[in-house]
């Protein structure tokens, strides 16, 4: 079943140092913990129709990195049964590289980028990512990355295949992919 994806995109959160952040051991002593902590770059994929979500977790973004990241998200869809044709983007610089075009012509992909400054255009991306971080990244105080990663295998299922959506009528992205094999557990 071929549909639009609607964006390889990036979220950014703050890392959790070992021994935990400001959350869980206090302002003071978190500032003390946070250095070299730095940011998680959570770079997703998310389907128009259905609302199935792929996001990785990765070291920077750099068109390297974007591009293979297309290309295992690329996979993982076609295990779900759907075919990408069009990837959405910003117009981030990893986007406009011959890295990201190339990738897009060897994996069959029409590249599309949104207007500046307009991140509306890639509504849903931008939604995931602040449900993301609500629900997952700072739901409650992490004691480590480690304890954070650890938690998101299960929150990326939940929201796939057990979390209804208001904007597809109650429905969870999974129930909407309808030759995707684990819809019926």
């Amino acid at each position: 079943m071929p549909l639009d994806n609607n964006g390889s995109r990036r979220a950014h959160c703050a890392s959790v140092p070992d021994g935990g952040g400001h959350k869980s051991v206090g302002r003071a002593e978190g500032r003390r913990n946070r250095a070299g902590a730095g940011y998680a770059y959570l770079h997703t994929a998310l389907d128009d129709h259905n609302r199935l979500a792929y996001t990785e977790d990765l070291p920077d973004e750099t068109a390297p990195t974007c591009a293979g990241f297309l290309t295992r998200a690329t996979a993982w869809f076609a295990a779900q049964g759907i075919t990408i044709e069009r990837v959405l983007t910003d117009n981030a610089w990893a986007y406009t590289k011959n890295t990201w075009r190339q990738t897009c012509q060897d994996l069959g992909i029409q590249p599309r980028w949104t207007r500046p400054w307009r991140p509306q255009t890639n509504g849903k991306v931008e939604r995931f990512h602040r449900t993301l971080l609500e629900e997952w990244a700072y739901i409650r105080p992490y004691t480590s990355d480690h304890e954070r990663q650890a938690a998101f295998t299960d929150w990326i299922d939940w929201y796939n295949y057990h979390r209804p959506h208001t904007g597809i009528s109650g429905q969870t992205p999974a129930s909407r992919v309808t030759n995707l094999s684990r819809q019926h557990t």
